[in-house]
């Protein structure tokens, strides 16, 4: 009796893996296909499972079960499936695969339709495979259309950048959220590069490679497409846009890395509009270089490691030929120990600080008032390019020449970047970055001390000490020392209301001095 139980096999599949994890289709169809074994007095001796989308004949699972059938000794064994869906959504596939499980020896069943070789029985399995077919497509098509209508609306639907991660928002769905730590990586590599810290693409590319906290791919290289592709992502500016879509670029509802404006100088750099070439010749070994020129040539001394057989020693250097000074080596802890005692020099006392302080105050308020003149000012800027958007709409209609259309869409797409941009700085003008307190604490403690931040050891801050106390590069000369210098602006109004030409100086000078000495105010030092 037991050569008389047919033998039978259950096929399920699931479009992608994230059925496979989340959801318990393959367990519903296999569980169903067997109640239906059990009911027919089949046995089931083996069940064969994909996930995979239902248009596509590169079927592991599917390879394996024709393997299977082709090596059992007798054909005859039940293929049950619990849909045609589950077997294909198209057509051609459909057919093919029920052609190579027949070529297999295999007889393909359902619980949900009955097969056979009659006119009927092929019409209704025709219609069933049409209606798959067509259920496939809607699917598509609604969810191509939920996800253009998320783009749209700013939310992005495809795979996080890397930088961001995708967190559930309540009544906002899934959306990109920062992700530490290589959103701060991303965030230096784009600004690094907007700024010519980063000369060129590869430099980004080594910053990226070096960083062990920047994701890598599986080989742990990263690619210069990858680069390239992380430059021209607007996304980082916390804008998004789907040319596929024809979704142009809009604020996106995620926080952006960088601000839009460094995204438009790094599209600038990118596409050659902007050189900035890299300066090698700055590091922390040598601060003053760049700063400090020979006082027989005033050309730009430079510096450079004397390697012997036990040491190496630092020095600075004229390299100019036919400088009296060319070749002749200064010790480095001679020259600049010297700078260290000329800026200890540069102190105002209390008298000038309370001062300073009031000056601060009114400058400030002048400053308020700047920024909202400036406010003003790009409100009509933003109205006039709203303008030129309406003009230009209104010729696209007018025009039938695709060429000329094409070409004032273009003109369109750059004004609507435009009117991002202007959007960006009107919502930052008209308030301060900081507040007063802040500024003041800074500029009062750069103003009393250079000294102290020039030992802190940062070449940032040691290059913006250097800025800011000197008016002009300072003059060296070998076994002389330092020239005269010449105090920058901030020190000069400083030093004259007490200095031998106080009785020159009149409160309404100071009107005059308002827009450099607030600017050198507001920095902000780190």
């Amino acid at each position: 009796m037991m050569n008389e139980v047919k033998l039978a096999v259950v096929y399920a599949r699931v479009s992608d893996r994230k059925q496979v994890t989340e959801g318990h289709g393959l367990f519903s169809q296999e569980t169903r296909c067997r109640e239906y074994a059990a009911h027919r007095g089949y046995q089931v001796v083996e069940a064969f499972r994909d996930d995979i989308t239902g248009a596509s004949l590169e079927r592991r699972g599917m390879a394996a079960m024709l393997k299977f059938l082709r090596e059992q000794p007798t054909p005859g064994l039940r293929v049950i499936i619990d849909d045609i869906s589950r077997l294909a959504r198209e057509r051609e596939p459909y057919y093919k695969l029920r052609t190579a499980i027949a070529a297999a020896g295999g007889v393909l069943e359902s619980p949900s339709i009955k097969f056979g070789q009659d006119a009927d029985s092929r019409f209704f399995e025709g219609i069933m495979v049409e209606v798959a077919s067509h259920h496939r497509h809607k699917n598509a098509e609604q969810t191509k259309n939920r996800m253009k209508g998320r783009v749209s609306g700013g939310y992005w639907v495809f795979q996080a950048p890397v930088g961001y991660k995708y967190e559930r928002v309540s009544g906002r769905g899934k959306m990109l959220k920062r992700h530490e730590p290589a959103a701060t990586v991303v965030t230096a590599a784009l600004e690094g590069y907007a700024s010519g810290h980063l000369n060129t693409q590869a430099d980004v590319m080594k910053f990226l490679q070096d960083n062990p906290l920047f994701p890598k791919d599986g080989t742990g290289i990263v690619r210069h497409s990858r680069v390239g592709a992380m430059l021209s992502n607007c996304l980082y500016a916390g804008y998004i846009q789907e040319p596929r879509w024809d979704i142009s670029m809009r604020p996106a509802q995620h926080e952006g890395l960088i601000s839009f404006e460094t995204f438009r100088r790094i599209q600038d750099r990118m596409n050659g509009a902007v050189y900035s070439p890299r300066q090698t010749n700055l590091n922390d070994d040598f601060p003053l270089r760049g700063y400090v020129v020979c006082a027989d040539c005033n050309s730009p001394l430079t510096g450079y490691w004397a390697r012997t057989k036990y040491n190496n020693h630092p020095y600075y250097q004229c390299f100019k030929k036919g400088c009296v000074s060319y070749a002749k080596s200064i010790r480095r802890a001679d020259i600049e120990g010297e700078f260290e005692r000329l800026l200890q020099k540069v102190t105002p006392d209390d008298r000038l600080m309370r001062i300073a302080t009031s000056m601060f105050r009114g400058l400030w308020d002048k400053r308020i008032e700047m920024a909202q003149a400036q406010q003003t000012l790009l409100s009509g800027q933003l109205a006039q390019v709203e303008k030129q958007v309406g003009q230009l709409l209104d010729r696209v209609l007018d025009a039938t020449v695709p060429s000329v259309i094409g070409a004032y869409e273009n003109k369109i797409k750059k004004l609507e970047e435009e009117k991002l941009l202007i959007r960006e700085k009107l919502s930052s003008a008209g308030q301060p970055v900081v507040s007063f307190d802040r500024a003041l604490r800074t500029s009062l403690a750069f103003l009393g001390s250079p000294w102290n931040l020039w030992t802190s050891g940062h070449l940032d801050a040691q290059k913006l000490v250097l800025k800011l106390t000197f008016a002009e590069r300072l003059q060296y000369k070998r076994k002389v020392g330092f020239r005269t210098t010449n105090l920058s602006l901030p020190f000069k109004v400083l030093d004259s209301l007490f200095g031998r030409e106080k009785e020159m100086v009149r409160p309404k000078r100071f009107e005059l001095l308002t827009p450099r000495f607030v600017v050198w105010c507001s920095i902000q030092l780190s």
